[in-house]
């Protein structure tokens, strides 16, 4: 620190909080955390996070990069629930109806499960988390699995799937944290195993599998569905995060038989290829930003417990050490 005073002529600031406001190639010592951090710019990239303590796919999840929660999944069915905090998992109360292929909103203190496959049937069980605990919620209308999801533990949605004596659906369900309701608005495309991003009045469902997989993109205002950008790369099983106008979809299913670790942006026009993932994988789950994000679990194709980080291109915050 002395010598870089000296040789820049100036004082490195010491806070108590990083600047909410920091300009490129500023540095300060915050006295809090005792760490020399900077602004810098930083290329968008994946890496590694800690492992899961329960290995598995097609589960759910909400949160954040440093406060995710991960529920449900399979094979076969299970009702683990994990936290993460940025750097490790923890074994945190269980689902009452264990599941999976359903749908995850929410944060890691406020999150809600709806839908999924029991190992035996479909399922319109919803749950709702407060950091604690798990509790049994309205139901439903529609059971079903391999859905969208999107939004939080009080406004909710829920769109496509598969339902058992039917087949794929476009139905679309809003919960307002205490019943769901059926959107007169369906998908265009009615498709099971999609995507979804955003909020319950402003979300994004992307690929899947309706005929055929897809690559077709829609989006939601809260009482239609209409055509956004078609993604790059058509595929099923993937997950996605972030909102409507700047999400982020990685990982899937490529025919004939391809795990993919590609990832793509969305600006609420059109899809952009950024850098993939570092383990392909399908039935992943993930939540957080697109300059921030998390993905987690998934097939290989064996499950698999391996958690990468997401950190989008443009200035960050960095802790700047000597090693």
């Amino acid at each position: 620190m002395v010598a870089y005073t000296g040789i820049q002529g100036q004082n490195i600031l010491i806070v108590s909080s990083d600047p909410s406001n920091p300009t490129e190639g500023q540095i300060w010592y915050n006295s809090t955390s005792n760490l020399l951090k900077g602004y810098q710019f930083a290329a968008e990239a994946w890496a590694s996070g800690g492992n899961m303590n329960t290995a598995r796919q097609a589960l759910d999840s909400a949160g954040t990069q440093t406060a995710a929660l991960g529920f449900g999944g399979g094979a076969p069915s299970t009702a683990a629930s994990e936290a993460y905090n940025g750097s490790a998992w923890t074994s945190t109360p269980s689902l009452n109806t264990a599941r999976f292929v359903g749908g995850g909103a929410g944060t890691q203190t406020a999150a809600l499960m709806f839908a999924g496959y029991t190992g035996t049937t479909s399922t319109a069980a919803t749950e709702a988390y407060n950091g604690s605990s798990w509790t049994s919620v309205n139901s439903m209308n529609t059971a079903r699995y391999s859905i969208g999801s999107a939004g939080i533990q009080t406004a909710a949605l829920a769109f496509g799937g598969f339902v058992i004596g039917t087949g794929n659906t476009g139905v679309t369900e809003s919960y307002n944290g205490t019943s769901w309701t059926t959107s007169p608005a369906t998908l265009g495309t009615p498709r099971n195993n999609l995507a979804g991003a955003g909020t319950s009045t402003a979300a994004l469902g992307f690929g899947g599998s309706g005929t055929v997989v897809t690559n077709a993109t829609e989006e939601y205002d809260g009482s239609a569905w209409t055509t956004g950008g078609n993604m790059n790369v058509t595929r099923n099983q993937s997950a996605g995060l972030g909102i409507q106008t700047a999400a982020l979809a990685f990982g899937g299913f490529i025919l004939p038989a391809t795990y993919s670790g590609a990832t793509e942006s969305y600006n609420g026009t059109s899809w952009t290829n950024v850098s993939n993932m570092t383990t392909a994988r399908t039935y992943l789950a993930g939540c957080g930003t697109v300059s921030s994000g998390l993905a987690f679990g998934g097939g290989t194709p064996a499950t698999t417990a391996v958690t990468e980080e997401w950190t989008g291109s443009g200035a960050q915050v960095k802790t700047i050490t000597t090693s």
